[in-house]
């Protein structure tokens, strides 16, 4: 069976109250918009369908902001839109994993 997505991207968008440590602190949401146009932009460069989601709470916020890359389950962190670059061009279009920017 094959999946309809070549790669399901969640970014952890969460909001902790209180002022707890959460991703969205780290602009998530707005970096999840980027590499939604970006990974639009690209089309036809990558090979096969992406989805690019938001997620709640990944329970990953001491490494955040985090990414999850599926079907591989690859951890990132990202600190600016050039980390989501690379993210993009390396493993979404080159199907190589970004090791600088790996959460294990």
């Amino acid at each position: 069976m094959s999946s309809h997505f070549q790669y399901h991207v969640f970014f952890c968008t969460n909001e902790r109250a209180a002022g707890e440590m959460c991703c969205n602190q780290h602009n998530a949401q707005a970096m999840r918009d980027y590499c939604k146009g970006r990974v639009k932009q690209l089309g036809d460069q990558i090979p096969g369908k992406v989805r690019i989601n938001s997620a709640g709470c990944l329970d990953r916020c001491d490494k955040g902001p985090v990414i999850v890359v599926y079907p591989e389950a690859v951890w990132y962190t990202y600190v600016d839109q050039e980390d989501i670059d690379e993210i993009v061009a390396s493993h979404l279009v080159d199907g190589k994993v970004v090791e600088r920017l790996l959460i294990t």
